[in-house]
Order: structure tokens, then C-alpha cells, then sequence
């Protein structure tokens, strides 16, 4: 595995691998190495997974990952588009259904309903179970405008009281999904989504964060040698006891 560089940003561990394939084949290895060690130390883990076409490499590994007893692992969801259901083309949870959840034997499998008639009820139940489950792993990525989960910049908050909330989405951040491929026009991305909030993402003890390409060079730049700030959200991970990003040559070309 060609590894092209390997630094430290504050905290924030950066690997730069020489094909995309080679990035998530060893996020995927970390983060089942830190499954098996948890699983050796306590009865039960609980795990966020984030759900973009960043992760499809990091996924398709980790579900091949050997010596895992996912019957102790419980899932859940980072965000969900608001009004969508998750039969859905586009929904996240389908996504993560066809990606991870049908592919492993989890103890439970927690979805956002992104279709429930009552958003905040359903953000509140979301809060409620993940406080029963305190986060041990977060596999994540960054978007094109440096959001983590659906916390767009004028949404995120370091400091944020809620652990679930609904949020409104940018154009760069809607606009990611018609370039992801997910929609084929920005007018059909919807407006609000769901999302875990940022510091019920950096409670997680571990942070695995799968970043592949070039739209996201920018975003991987800011994050990596900018100011941290709620401006460029993914900056927070600077700050996490344990946190590693994994690139690409594309979205780590400006690291070179």
C-alpha cells in the first residue's frame, strides 16, 4: 500500500495514500483493528456511519474485515434528508442499507426517519437513543464546503446544546449532490435534513474520516492548515484525541 505522506495537523493524524482505492482500504483496516480492540474490552460498541459516494470504498472493506463481531455492534445514522423516506433513491439510509447495514450481522440497526410526520420528535427520539449508546466510532467524511454530517457553516456550532437537530443546506453543500451524482438537478436536492450535531460527533472516542476527491481539495486544505472555526466545521477534528483523515492524491493534491 503506497502511502505518499503522513503528518500530523495539531491532532488530527493525515494519511495521503497514492489511489483512492488504497484510502479507503486502510481506513477501513484502522477502523476494523479499533472494533476488534474496544470489542475486547467492553460487551458492546456503538458506531456512526456517515452516508456519501466518499465512503463507498471505506465501506466495501470493512464489511470484508475479518474478526469483527458485528453481533456487538450497534449502528446508527448521521443524517437524513427532512420529508425523505428511506425507500427513497437518494436517502441516506438506503444508501447505508445497501452499503454496510444488509452487508454485517449488527446487533441493532438505528435509522433517522427522515420521513416522520414530526421532525423535532424525531430528532429528540435520535438524541435519546444515542445518549442509551454513547458513540465509541464515527466513520465520516468532509463535504465540498468543510461540513461534517449536515453541519453546513452556517449551521455548525463547536458548542452546540442539541445532539440532533434539523438544519437548513447550502447551495455549495446541495450542489454536492447533484456533483455526488445523488440528484440530477440541485432544484430536486431537498432543503432541510437531520443531522447529528458536532459535539455528539467528537464525543466518539475514534474518528475515522474517508476523504476522496478533487472537489473536496479545497475543503481538505482549510481543514488541514486553516484557522478552526464553525466557518470550516471539518477543522474541529484538529482538536479530537483521535481522529485520522484519509485522502486521496485528488482531494490531497494541495498537501503535496
Amino acid at each position: 500500500m503506497a502511502l505518499l505522506k503522513e503528518f500530523s495537523a495539531d491532532k488530527l493524524r493525515v494519511k495521503l495514500f497514492s489511489s483512492r482505492d488504497e484510502m479507503g482500504q486502510s481506513a477501513a483496516r484502522d477502523a476494523a483493528e479499533c472494533f476488534r480492540k474496544l470489542l475486547d474490552r467492553q460487551s458492546e460498541v456503538n458506531a456512526v456511519f456517515a452516508a456519501a459516494p466518499s465512503q463507498n470504498e471505506t465501506l466495501a472493506y470493512l464489511a470484508r474485515e475479518k474478526g469483527v463481531d458485528w453481533a456487538r455492534v450497534n449502528a446508527f445514522h448521521m443524517d437524513e434528508y427532512a420529508g425523505l423516506k428511506r425507500s427513497a433513491p437518494q436517502s441516506f439510509g438506503r444508501y447505508l442499507d445497501e452499503h454496510v447495514f444488509s452487508l454485517l450481522p449488527f446487533k441493532s440497526v438505528n435509522y433517522i426517519d427522515g420521513g416522520a410526520p414530526d421532525i423535532e420528535k424525531e430528532c429528540a427520539r435520535y438524541a435519546a437513543l444515542l445518549k442509551e449508546h454513547p458513540t465509541d466510532i464515527v466513520l465520516l467524511g468532509i463535504g465540498e464546503n468543510g461540513h461534517i454530517a449536515f453541519n453546513d457553516p452556517d449551521e455548525a456550532d463547536f458548542d452546540d446544546p442539541k445532539a440532533v437537530k434539523t438544519v437548513h443546506l447550502d447551495d455549495v453543500c446541495r450542489n454536492q449532490q447533484v456533483n455526488d451524482g445523488c440528484f440530477a438537478h440541485i432544484r430536486e436536492v431537498p432543503k432541510c435534513a437531520i443531522t447529528l450535531t458536532i459535539p455528539t460527533l467528537f464525543r466518539a472516542k475514534h474518528l475515522f474520516c474517508s476523504v476522496p476527491a478533487a472537489t473536496k481539495a479545497d475543503a481538505v486544505k482549510k481543514t488541514v492548515f486553516g484557522e478552526i472555526t464553525a466557518r470550516v466545521p471539518a477543522t474541529v477534528m484538529r482538536r479530537h484525541e483521535d481522529a485520522t483523515l484519509y485522502l486521496d492524491p485528488d482531494s490531497g493534491k494541495e498537501l503535496l
